[in-house]
């Protein structure tokens, strides 16, 4: 599976290198700038791209401004952002668009290289991969969509905006799947969302509606 890098720290971006290439990944190019990052995922058109937010020559929001436009490029590239921080407005966006997997995963709070490796995996094959804390920033920036919604409710679109599946969500609350799908339902019908059965499209549909 071929990734590029986009990491500006040489010692994180070598281990990095050298983890993804020890769980069969091919790096195929690491970069450490913005305009490098655009012209590496429109050049090789990669498999995955992990992406940090701020990068040269801003350090503000180069990393994920790059992945977008690549995105615009090349429909459907896969990219996972590895930062430190939740950059909104263009965290939305990205999020918002709903043609190949993407993922957010805050540094400090990837916790084991497994949890990491399983979830380039997953952004590659199409899915989404959220740091709950990245979803709870997202949702609780404009909370007006969301009001109508009871506190289980939220709870399950919460879980559902990590990607969680249905059984996943039931066995986090311990209640039966029947009662997460009855939750769901009631989200869909109280945002204007038709259900969904791909766990993907639902969470980048409801993030997309509050970001509208």
């Amino acid at each position: 599976m071929r990734v590029v890098l986009a990491e500006d720290l040489a010692l994180l971006r070598d281990g990095l290198i050298r983890l993804l290439e020890a769980n069969d990944f091919e790096v195929i190019e690491a970069v450490d700038n913005g305009p490098s990052l655009l012209r590496a995922l429109t050049t090789h058109r990669p498999d995955v791209a992990v992406v940090d937010v701020r990068l040269p020559p801003s350090f503000t929001d180069e990393g994920l401004k790059a992945a977008i436009e690549a995105r615009r490029q090349v429909p459907g590239l896969p990219i996972l952002v590895l930062s430190q921080y939740v950059e909104q407005l263009y965290a939305r966006e990205l999020l918002a668009d709903r043609s190949g997997g993407v993922g957010y995963l805050l540094k400090d709070r990837v916790f084991d290289v497994r949890q990491f490796v399983d979830a380039v995996r997953q952004v590659a094959s199409g899915g989404t991969a959220m740091d709950p804390e990245v979803v709870a920033q997202l949702l609780g920036r404009r909370r007006e969509p969301v009001q109508t919604l009871t506190p289980r409710e939220r709870e399950v679109l919460g879980l559902m905006a990590e990607g969680r599946s249905n059984a996943a969500i039931a066995a986090r609350l311990f209640v039966t799947e029947k009662a997460v799908g009855k939750h769901t339902n009631n989200i869909f019908a109280k945002l204007g969302l038709p259900p969904s059965e791909d766990d993907n499209r639902r969470v980048l549909a409801v993030l997309a509606y509050l970001d509208a």
